[in-house]
């Protein structure tokens, strides 16, 4: 099964899945706490049209830990939270997206994949259906596990502020 689209609605905190124009999945998600924006250093989750530019972390377990879209051989866990109460987890998989449109998500002091914008998981801790992330898509691990499973790299992905 292919995609052909994922949607990122801010506003409800979803992320749906289509697969030939039809709905397959919806998910729980959790955006920027600070709302929606392109520039770098805003904190905030692009809008507009993107793809995923890469896959990073097919077959790892879940809570799998990644720093710089590496696996650190290290697994959540409350006890490495402890440790490092400073770190922004990103968990089990990424879907690193690039910005389509030239000066809204893409290149200059806007481009979302400079920005490392990812779609990834988080610890189930971490509550969905609120805006909580420094910028990115955090999902649940055993949500972002099947998105991954289902869409090829190069899956279009549309965020909006609705």
């Amino acid at each position: 099964m292919t995609a052909e689209t994922l949607h990122i609605s801010v506003a409800e905190q979803r992320l749906l899945l289509f697969v030939q124009g039809e709905l397959i999945r919806s998910y729980a998600v959790s955006t920027a706490l600070k709302g929606v924006g392109n520039t770098e250093n805003s904190g905030c989750t692009p809008v507009g049209l993107h793809y995923v530019r890469a896959k990073i972390g097919a077959g790892l377990p879940a809570n799998a830990v990644f720093v710089g879209r590496r696996f650190t051989g290290e697994y959540y866990t409350p006890a490495l939270a402890a440790r490092y109460p400073q770190r922004d987890w990103i968990l089990t998989r990424i879907l690193w997206l690039c910005g389509l449109e030239r000066g809204i998500n893409r290149l200059g002091r806007v481009d979302s994949m400079r920005r490392f914008i990812y779609i990834h998981g988080t610890p189930d801790t971490e509550p969905m259906g609120l805006p909580m992330s420094h910028g990115c898509v955090r999902m649940r691990n055993t949500d972002i596990i099947e998105l991954f499973e289902l869409i090829p790299a190069g899956c279009r992905v549309s965020i909006t502020a609705e």
